[in-house]
């Protein structure tokens, strides 16, 4: 778009009147041509917002190469290929490097195509006037000067000023946060800087409208929108570190140390002890170098993320980010929007206060009652095709509970025709209709808030008769008015009169007097039947649970505590929104542990909830579905947009997507967060106490100057034998306990909880009993001569050690629990894995041609029975050492 035509669409139109809205874009109320459509098009673009830059494959597939470990992995390849000529060693090393960098970008583009599929589903179709004639059209295609017809249950295609309303109500909470539906008005607004809330004669994109209809001229599209705005600025944030990330970066860190420690003594020790040349130490360093390296790591890595993504989303919950799956398993606390996520997102009535007594929506409630049928007949819900309830959430919860009790209201009125109206308005807090009698009189039904009731009538209905009102009358009903509202009901009063005539003048003051009370109904946005077990379960684990509404206090505390997130009457654990604005930085830092529901809170505030809680080194999740949300969902550890009712630039924003909007879908996420952590650590275990195993094998054998493993031999149990069940133990099963224990926390790394105290005497172990076996070969050897003794101790120290780390994988199931608690043979993909790594390691040695390759000899069956026993060995031992752990635990 030219400079020109974006600054034409900078002015204030909601200063402006309707008629010079309508010059300004050179349009008129029966909209734009097609032609003149079609030529904006191509000057405005499609109104939709900018995706920024996207990377294209090459540069993705280059970033998976910026991890520390590979780049050291590539340098050894290189050195080794060039110093020894060991291309096919080399070639080896590349292609697990590409593997894993390939694999990294096919699940980046996955979740991009996850997400773009969301973004489908949400684009909705806008109703324009076209050359005077009405049409569907994608909203991608409006164009300024586009009319837009609006009515209950659309989405705002694009910024609009108002034309014409009639009881229209626009819910703006994408943008302003506030839930409350925004009832518009015509007229010209003084002011230059007004708030978006405040702007009634407007109409924004992506806001819903929940009443009435509208007409609207649209003056800016995609990027210029105000989501547009936010959007532009949103693509300037900066990302948080992922734990994953951090301990990954320390893991690469850690061994790229160690392994230059040891390779530089190791390269001077065999130089001046054993007197070796330095070329054939630099040879025996980089062969080090080679065996310390977890190539297969960074690929394991990344499958195990991808197929705990795959679970996920099978259970509703799409992964943008593949470390988000891990940092869920660290999250320590949940922010949560309460309405859609720990609530229904749709208002349901709860009690009906009729005949002088106050009963649950459950109760058998006549269709003759009068209450019942004025909620239905004062109501301007639709019915959709498929049969679905269209208008006010409030509206179309009293035609639901109607049908619930056998009162169809459409039957109701075909009987009983509206013949006049007087729709609600802020000012009045009143809505009433007029309906047709049989017996030629006219029904005047009017609904309310129930204070303003109370003072336009004159009796009330007990038990079908019509009574003058009693002060006793009346407090009883505000008592019950009171009492619902306590219990965070929004409550309407019903009241009706019947008249001879339809008035020729219909105001208020002829027909909303002398009315007889009928009754009151309660409703809320009811909790989420799983909601309040997940937050349960969240707590059992740790997770603190907190909730964020822009709902009332009372409203907010309720719900809390019919959730479990607080106790009932904990009023010291509600914040604010004005509350937290008194609050400085400092202040609230000092206080946030006191809070675990804010109540009347903007989309800004949430920004504030989560730095405090990062400050105090906690991970935060946070749930958003709104524009001015996706700071917030950025700030936050874990960003988790809603599938359904989010916006497209909070899922953007977003790290999970829930599918559902549930919360118990986040905790389900958690646990298997939990669980892709717990295997990775198990991962780690299992590939560095091999590699430690390796290293000590080749550091201790160059002292003693005896020749054990070749170069080809690490490569082969690194890269094959240990590959398999590497991956394995990344899909075994959770341990039952798992949502028992406490958040990791955000200092937690890979090496917590045990972890780095068994690699190192597990590799210990690995290594010493592969020396073991290679000097009780030479010691005790089958065949006669140097080479054929010396050729046996080698295969034997090679088939002890890849066997060995096979049986070991056994081990590293659990790091303390017994290996026949946790279950031997409960992950099928393991077991095969195991048979699988076992026959690559028994072909190599077994069949001819293939042991020369590898420079091997065969066996016989005591030399088989020793590699056996010396590699089985490993799991009565680490039993042992974990039955003594795990008394150490209990004191």
């Amino acid at each position: 778009m030219s400079e020109e035509k974006k600054q034409q669409l900078t002015h204030a139109f909601y200063g402006q009147t309707e008629e010079t809205v309508l010059s300004e874009l050179n349009t008129s109320q029966e909209g734009l041509s097609g032609s003149e459509a079609k030529k904006r098009l191509g000057e405005y673009g499609p109104n939709e917002l900018d995706e920024g830059k996207k990377k294209s494959m090459l540069v993705k597939f280059f970033e998976q190469f910026k991890d520390l470990m590979i780049i050291v992995l590539i340098a050894a390849a290189i050195i080794s290929a060039i110093v020894s000529h060991e291309v096919v060693d080399a070639s080896i090393i590349m292609l697990v490097v590409i593997i894993n960098a390939v694999m990294g970008v096919i699940q980046e583009s996955k979740a991009e195509q996850a997400i773009e599929a969301l973004k489908e589903m949400s684009t909705p179709n806008a109703n324009v006037l076209r050359d005077g004639h009405t049409l569907s059209v994608k909203s991608d295609e409006l164009v300024p000067g586009d009319i837009v017809l609006l009515e209950a249950g659309d989405v705002v295609p694009a910024d609009m000023r108002l034309i014409e309303v009639r009881s229209l109500k626009i819910e703006e909470a994408a943008l302003t946060g506030e839930s409350v539906p925004v009832e518009k008005e015509l007229g010209t607004l003084d002011g230059s800087d007004i708030g978006i809330g405040d702007r009634i004669n407007m109409a924004y994109s992506n806001s819903n409208v929940t009443y009435g209809r509208g007409k609207g001229v649209v003056v800016n599209t995609g990027m210029n929108t105000e989501v547009g705005k936010i959007a532009g600025m949103l693509a300037q944030a900066d990302e948080t570190e992922t734990p994953l990330k951090n301990n990954l970066n320390q893991l690469g860190k850690f061994l790229t140390l160690a392994i230059i420690v040891i390779a530089v003594i190791m390269f001077f020790v065999g130089i001046f002890v054993n007197n070796t040349s330095p070329v054939d130490m630099l040879l025996t360093s980089i062969s080090l170098a080679v065996a310390a390296i977890p190539e297969g790591l960074p690929a394991i890595v990344t499958i195990i993320l991808a197929l705990g993504t795959q679970v996920m989303a099978k259970r509703n919950s799409v992964i943008r980010k593949l470390p988000a799956v891990e940092t869920l398993g660290s999250t320590d606390i949940i922010a949560s929007d309460k309405t859609g996520t720990l609530t229904l997102n749709q208002m349901t009535v709860e009690k009906l206060y009729t005949d002088n007594k106050q009963v649950s929506a459950s109760s058998d409630i006549s269709t003759d009652n009068m209450a019942l049928k004025i909620m239905n007949y004062s109501n301007d819900t639709k019915f959709a095709q498929d049969g679905s309830l269209i208008g006010d959430p409030t509206e179309t919860a009293l035609i639901q509970f109607g049908l619930d009790h056998g009162f169809n209201v459409t039957d109701k009125v075909a009987e009983e025709p509206r013949v006049a109206e007087l729709p609600f308005d802020s000012e009045r807090k009143l809505m009433s209709t007029v309906h047709q009698l049989k017996d030629g009189k006219f029904l005047v039904a009017v609904k309310g808030a129930p204070d303003v009731l109370l003072q336009k009538a004159t009796r009330v209905l007990l038990d079908g008769k019509e009574t003058e009102m009693s002060d006793s009358d009346k407090n009883d009903i505000l008592t019950n008015n009171t009492d619902m509202a306590k219990q965070a009901l929004r409550v309407l009063g019903m009241a009706y009169k019947v008249i001879d005539a339809v008035p020729t003048d219909v105001t208020s003051e002829v027909l909303e007097n002398d009315l007889t009370f009928a009754g009151l109904v309660g409703m809320i946005d009811p909790e989420r039947k799983e909601a309040a077990d997940a937050v349960r379960v969240a707590k059992e684990a740790g997770i603190r649970p907190i909730m964020i509404t822009g709902d009332h206090r009372d409203t907010a505390e309720a719900i809390a505590a019919r959730l479990g997130i607080i106790k009932a009457g904990d009023d010291d654990a509600v914040l604010t929104g004005a509350e937290l604005n008194e609050m400085s930085d400092e202040e609230f830092a000092k206080r946030v542990h006191e809070y675990s529901v804010y109540a009347r809170v903007s989309p800004e505030h949430k920004v504030r909830i989560v730095k405090a809680w990062q400050k105090e080194g906690k991970v935060v999740a946070m749930t958003g579905d709104g524009v001015n949300d996706a700071p917030a969902l950025k700030q936050a550890d874990i960003g988790i947009g809603m599938g359904i009712t989010g916006t497209e630039v909070s899922k953007g924003a977003s790290d999970m997507v829930l599918a559902d909007d549930n919360f118990a879908t986040i905790v389900v996420a958690v646990e298997e967060g939990r669980k892709v952590f717990s295997n990775i650590q198990k991962t780690v275990q299992y590939l560095l106490a091999a590699n430690l195993g390796e290293v000590l094998t080749l550091f201790i054998a160059t002292l003693l100057a005896w020749d054990t493993l070749l170069p080809i031999h690490l490569l082969w149990i690194n890269l094959v034998t240990d590959t398999f069940p590497a991956i394995a133990l990344g899909m075994e099963p959770a341990e039952k306990d798992l949502m028992s224990h406490k958040p990791r926390g955000r200092n937690s790394n890979l090496f917590s909880g045990g972890v780095f105290s068994s690699i190192i005497y597990q590799g210990i172990l690995e290594g010493g009993i592969t020396l073991f076996v290679y000097w009780s070969a030479i010691q005790w050897p089958v065949h006669a001569g140097y080479d054929a003794i010396h050729a046996d101790a080698l295969t034997m120290c090679f088939a002890t050690l890849g066997l060995m780390q096979l049986f070991h994988a056994f081990n590293v199931k659990s790091i303390h629990e017994s290996l026949f608690k946790v279950g031997p043979f409960r992950n099928k993909a393991f077991n095969w894995a195991i048979l699988l790594s076992f026959a690559l390691m028994a072909v190599i040695i077994l069949v001819p041609g293939l042991n020369d390759i590898f420079r091997v000899s065969h066996l016989d069956g005591y030399q088989w029975g020793i590699v056996l026993g010396a590699s089985i060995s490993i799991i009565p031992i680490v039993e042992i050492v974990k039955f003594f752990q795990r008394l150490g635990l209990k004191k």
